[in-house]
């Protein structure tokens, strides 16, 4: 499994890159926008500079046409680096900017994936990760589960080098079932992570074994007990 993070703040990027199992970041415009009026490329590769080169950076075109979506992804990767997915829309002209691009041998993350329709083309235009949008989905009345696992078969059964990087979520329960449903990947927002541990069980689960050691050996810890039979 691979968690991503879903955010451009390069603070909260640092935080959770030290603490989770981070494999990736991915950015769009709507989440630029909350950074506010950011010297783009500068913002781009100080994430890149973050996370280094052994983590996936998925940045999105901003542009709806087949030439302007293009030129967005030669500066993204003139600007960044060469290694960066380039997050398409699967529309008809995004399709026809991912099979370019792949032409090209650029990294593709077909996003803004609603049906299977949708992400069964962009599997045969040849993109690297497939971006369902989970919470959306089930907002619509569609069976996000039932998308996933359908993008999940297809890459077991005809060999596809595909993985299926779920996103758009509430909760972490959405989370988990994209995951169980076939997804390899998932791209959270940073905040949903966190609410992992807001559980008022697991910090009294702590206390008490904290305070059953401290009943037979005070504040001592067992570090401090190694060095005392030195």
């Amino acid at each position: 499994m691979e968690y991503l993070l879903d955010t451009a703040n390069l603070e909260t990027i640092k935080k959770f890159t030290e603490y989770f199992p981070i494999t990736g970041v991915t950015s769009n415009p709507s989440i630029v926008k909350r950074e506010g009026k950011i010297d783009f490329f500068a913002h781009m590769n100080k994430i890149r500079s973050i996370i280094g080169k052994d983590r996936t950076f998925h940045i999105q075109v901003t542009a709806t046409d087949v030439e302007g979506m293009l030129k967005d992804a030669d500066a993204i990767l003139n600007k960044v680096d060469d290694q960066t997915f380039i997050k398409v829309p699967v529309t008809m002209e995004g399709l026809k900017v991912i099979k370019a691009l792949k032409a090209k041998g650029a990294n593709v993350t077909a996003t803004a994936i609603y049906s299977k329709a949708q992400g069964f083309l962009a599997l045969e235009a040849g993109a690297d990760y497939l971006a369902p949008y989970y919470n959306r989905m089930e907002n619509l009345g569609i069976d996000a589960e039932d998308v996933i696992a359908s993008f999940a078969e297809m890459i077991s059964q005809y060999g596809y080098t595909a993985k299926v990087v779920a996103a758009s979520f509430r909760n972490m329960r959405q989370v988990n079932s994209a995951l169980e449903a076939g997804a390899q990947a998932a791209t959270v927002d940073p905040a949903i992570l966190a609410s992992i541990f807001s559980m008022p069980s697991i910090q009294k689960a702590v206390n008490d074994f904290t305070s059953d050691w401290q009943t037979i050996f005070g504040d001592k810890t067992i570090a401090d007990l190694a060095l005392e039979e030195k």
